[in-house]
C-alpha cells in the first residue's frame, strides 16, 4: 500500500490535495483491492489494468528486482541475516539470538560504507574435497552473478561454523587447529595444484564451538569490480596436534562430513557481502524512535499525520519478505487553511502561497505532504532465491506539514 499525492480542482475552481492509496498491481495486489481500485478510478478497466501493471513495474525498480520473487518452500534463511536484520532495525531486543560481538568482528567496519548485505551457499554439486595426512582441503564455489553491476561491493566476509571437538573435553587437551582461507587463482591443471592467494587465517582451538569469519573483501573486489574470474575459494583446515577422525570432522565445510543432515542447512558455510548501490544511507545501528512528546490539541481538519500500515500479507508479499510482516508507513492528510499556524510547519513559499490563495483562487493551497522521512529495513529473498538485508529510504513518514 503506497500512497501518492496531487491536486485536482473542483466546478467552483476550488483546488484540493488529495491522497491516492494503492493496494498493489498484478501478482501483488489481491483481486479485491484491484476491483475496489478499477471501480473508483474514472479510467476503463482496461486503462486500470495498465496504471496497476505500471505501479508493479515501479515497485519491483525500487526494490531492484526484474520480476516478483517465487521462492520455493526449501529456501533457507541463514540466522545470521536475521540476527543483522533486528540489528539494523532497531530490533536487537527481540529475536537476537547472539549477543552483537558474536556477529563478526569485521561487522562495523563492514557495514559502514554499505546499504546492502547479501547472503550466498556455496554450489554443493562444484565442491571439491581432499583430505591429505594432518589437514583437510575443500575447494568451492560462490555463484554472485546476482549482484548487480551497479552496485560497489565494499567488503566480504566467509563465515564457518567450527564444532567443539569433545576428545579434547575428555582429555583435558586444549589443542588447536589452523583454518587458512585462499583465493583461487589459477585453477588445477592435470596434477598440479591451484594457485592459489591467502586472504585470511585463523588459530582457533579445539574445545568451543563457534562462527568464524573471514575477510575475503580482495576477492570479491577482483571479481565484482576489476574484472577478474570468479574461480572460487580453497577452506584449508590444519590439524595441528591431532590425526583422530573426530578433530577433522570439526569445522562445517562439507556436507559429506558430517551425519548430523537436520543442521546442515543452517550450519553450511556462508558468503556475505556488503555493498551501495549509490542510493540512499548506509545501515546503522539505531534504537526504535520514541513516541513524540503529546502535543498541544489541533483542529481536526488540520493537516496532520494520520495511521498507516502496511501489511505484507494483504498485497501478497509474505512469501518473498521475511521481514518485517509489515511497518507502519503513516500518510499526511488534512486542510492548510489561511492563516497557516505555526504547528503546520510551513515553508516561507507555502504562507506565501496561502497568502496569495486568500485573494486569488486562481492559486491553490499549500498542500499537506511529509515534510520528514525515516528509513526501514528489509529482509527478503530476491528472484533467484538469495537473502538480502537493505535500506530503503524515505518509507516512514515522521512528520507533516504544509508546502
Amino acid at each position: 500500500m503506497w500512497e501518492f499525492t496531487g491536486q485536482q480542482s473542483d466546478s467552483d475552481g476550488r483546488t484540493h490535495c488529495f491522497l491516492v492509496l494503492l493496494g498493489g498491481s498484478a501478482g501483488l495486489i489481491p483481486e479485491v483491492g484491484r476491483r475496489k481500485f478499477s471501480e473508483s478510478s474514472r479510467q476503463s478497466p482496461q486503462q486500470s489494468e495498465s496504471i496497476l501493471n505500471d505501479f508493479e513495474l515501479r515497485l519491483l525498480n525500487m526494490f531492484g528486482l526484474k520480476r516478483r520473487p517465487s521462492p520455493s518452500k526449501l529456501a533457507v534463511v541463514p540466522q545470521y541475516m536475521v540476527d543483522l536484520y533486528h540489528l539494523y532495525s532497531g530490533n536487537r531486543e527481540q529475536n537476537l539470538s547472539r549477543p552483537r560481538s558474536a556477529l563478526g568482528k569485521h561487522l562495523e567496519r563492514s557495514a559502514s560504507n554499505a546499504n546492502t548485505i547479501r547472503s550466498f551457499h556455496h554450489e554443493e554439486s562444484l565442491e571439491v574435497l581432499s583430505s591429505l595426512s594432518g589437514k583437510t582441503t575443500q575447494q568451492f564455489f560462490f555463484n554472485i552473478t546476482s549482484i548487480p553491476d551497479s552496485e560497489l561491493v565494499t567488503s566480504a566476509e566467509l563465515r564457518i561454523f567450527r564444532d567443539q571437538v569433545m576428545e579434547s573435553i575428555t582429555n583435558g587437551s586444549t589443542g588447536y587447529h589452523r583454518i587458512n582461507i585462499y583465493e583461487v587463482l589459477k585453477p588445477a591443471l592435470s596434477s598440479k595444484e591451484p594457485i592459489m592467494r591467502l586472504l585470511d587465517t585463523r588459530l582457533v582451538q579445539h574445545s568451543l564451538s563457534k562462527w568464524e569469519s573471514f575477510d575475503v573483501s580482495l576477492a570479491l573486489t577482483r571479481w565484482t569490480t576489476e574484472g577478474h574470474s570468479n574461480l572460487g575459494f580453497v577452506v584449508e583446515v590444519v590439524h595441528l596436534d591431532s590425526q583422530s577422525q573426530e578433530a577433522k570432522r570439526h569445522v562445517r565445510v562439507s556436507r559429506s562430513l558430517h551425519a548430523d543432515e537436520d543442521s546442515w542447512p543452517q550450519m553450511r558455510p556462508l558468503l556475505v557481502t556488503f555493498s551501495h548501490d549509490g542510493n540512499g544511507n548506509v545501515l546503522h545501528t539505531r534504537e526504535k524512535r520514541q513516541a513524540k512528546g503529546k502535543q498541544r490539541k489541533k483542529h481536526k481538519t488540520s493537516c496532520r499525520r494520520y495511521s498507516l500500515y502496511v501489511d505484507f500479507s494483504d498485497v501478497g508479499w509474505n512469501d518473498w519478505i521475511v521481514a518485517p510482516p509489515g511497518y507502519h508507513a503513516f500518510y499526511c492528510h488534512g486542510e492548510c487553511p489561511f492563516p497557516l499556524a505555526d504547528h503546520l510547519n510551513s515553508t516561507n513559499h507555502a504562507i506565501v502561497q496561502t497568502l496569495v490563495n486568500s485573494v486569488n483562487t486562481n492559486i491553490p493551497r499549500a498542500c499537506c505532504v511529509p515534510t520528514e522521512l525515516s528509513p526501514i529495513s528489509l529482509l527478503y529473498l530476491d528472484e533467484y532465491e538469495k537473502i538480502i538485508l537493505k535500506n530503503y529510504q524515505d518509507m516512514v513518514v515522521e512528520g507533516c506539514g504544509c508546502r
